[in-house]
């Protein structure tokens, strides 16, 4: 069952371009089973129309602070709420809230409701990274509100920057987390890292794998709604960062150790989740052997060229072993809580008890990547976790989110 299910929403819509997107984000509330009612601003009408929303919440929609279907929907409307969500949330509503500003429905209703709030921003131009609209946004996530960051790309004047309207998925995430608060982190900082690293064989080609960095993402996610500070350290995905979390993103091994190193003292948690590469081609490509036939240039061969395949001499990529990230940072750990992931072919337990003794991990999550069972891509996934305790829990397939919450509820258990 949905975490949002038969859950009382607010939804107000503000004057964005990106007005017709909180459609999507109704919809989505609506196949959660939601109770949704919709607000909207005198702009918001100006981009579209409050007959869409009552059409798909079946309901009327509160335009009007003296509305005459409701008695006082300023009171009425957020006193039953369990979360108010604005989508879009424009500056305006944004320095509103702010500053405690009531001159129209929505903005009332800031101010007298006691539910979580949750704000998804979308504007244009550099209007996101204004010191005014920071400093509000600031004021705001002090007081507990959740304000998300809006997500970079071709914005409606033409430009290109900050400002997107958050996915709907970013937006429910942030609504169940604010309907469902576990703080039992606060006071710890985890460092996760997620997704895969890449190495270089020439400008365009890499060795790499298929992790899509799902998994530390979902832990990531978990981690900071229950309170913890969390740093990411990421590898390339497609895969938004998630709210409340700093993310650092990396390439190659080496990068990935660096961005862990520096943060790991910080830390009081590390969980390895990322997919890292054992392997390297070996120093230039002229180290290789991949000599570049009938080359003008006298300069040796890098990667910072694209070898063209009728200079392909035919010799066979010679590569070296990785970083050990792991057991790097495992040598020189005080009192950090250690969790590492093994992903086995073979010999699941067997190979993840040797990576948990000879790494001194608290943990370990083993999965075995099978064609029908792989953990690479998809959205759930089954596990088995071992602690230094020398319990061994096997656990259901389930999604990657929920399975996050289990493996820090394995870590607390230690």
């Amino acid at each position: 069952m949905s975490m949002i299910n038969g859950k009382r929403i607010v939804l107000g819509v503000t004057g964005s371009i990106a007005a017709y997107k909180a459609v999507n984000v109704l919809r989505t509330l609506i196949q959660e089973q939601a109770d949704v009612s919709v607000v909207m601003t005198d702009a918001a009408k100006q981009f579209i129309t409050p007959l869409t929303f009552e059409v798909l919440s079946g309901r009327p929609v509160a335009t009007n602070i003296f509305g005459a279907h409701q008695d006082m929907p300023h009171l009425s409307l957020p006193g039953k709420a369990d979360v108010m969500v604005i989508a879009p949330a424009t500056a305006n509503i944004i320095a509103k809230c702010a500053l405690g500003l009531a001159d129209d429905l929505l903005s009332t209703m800031l101010l007298t409701t006691g539910c979580p709030l949750v704000l998804a921003p979308a504007m244009d131009g550099g209007m996101w990274e204004h010191p005014a609209v920071q400093a509000h946004t600031q004021t705001l996530r002090q007081r507990g509100v959740t304000v998300l960051d809006p997500e970079e790309g071709s914005l409606a004047s033409g430009q290109v920057g900050k400002g997107r309207l958050p996915s709907e998925e970013v937006i429910l995430s942030a609504i169940c987390a604010a309907l469902c608060p576990q703080q039992d982190l606060v006071g710890q900082r985890v460092l996760v890292s997620a997704g895969p690293t890449r190495e270089p064989i020439d400008a365009v080609r890499f060795i790499s794998n298929p992790s899509t960095g799902k998994m530390g993402y979902a832990l990531a996610e978990a981690a900071a709604k229950r309170g913890a500070e969390v740093v990411l350290v990421s590898g390339p995905t497609a895969l938004p960062c998630p709210c409340g979390v700093e993310m650092v993103p990396v390439v190659t091994v080496d990068e990935m150790y660096d961005g862990l190193a520096e943060k790991f003292p910080w830390a009081t948690m590390l969980v390895m989740a990322a997919a890292v590469g054992d392997f390297r081609p070996c120093g230039t490509m002229e180290a290789t052997g991949q000599v570049l036939a009938g080359s003008s240039t006298e300069e040796p061969p890098s990667r910072a060229h694209k070898m063209k395949k009728r200079q392909w001499n035919g010799e066979p990529l010679a590569l070296e072993p990785t970083k050990d990230i792991l057991g790097a940072l495992s040598a020189c750990r005080k009192d950090q809580v250690l969790v590492g992931f093994a992903a086995e072919t073979d010999s699941l337990l067997a190979n993840a008890k040797a990576k948990l003794n000879e790494k001194r991990l608290d943990l370990v999550v083993a999965n075995l990547v099978e064609k029908e069972r792989s953990p690479f891509g998809g959205d759930d996934n089954e596990v088995t976790i071992l602690n230094r305790k020398g319990t061994i829990s096997p656990l259901p397939r389930m999604s990657k989110r929920k399975l996050a919450d289990q493996i820090l509820d394995a870590v607390q258990s230690l």
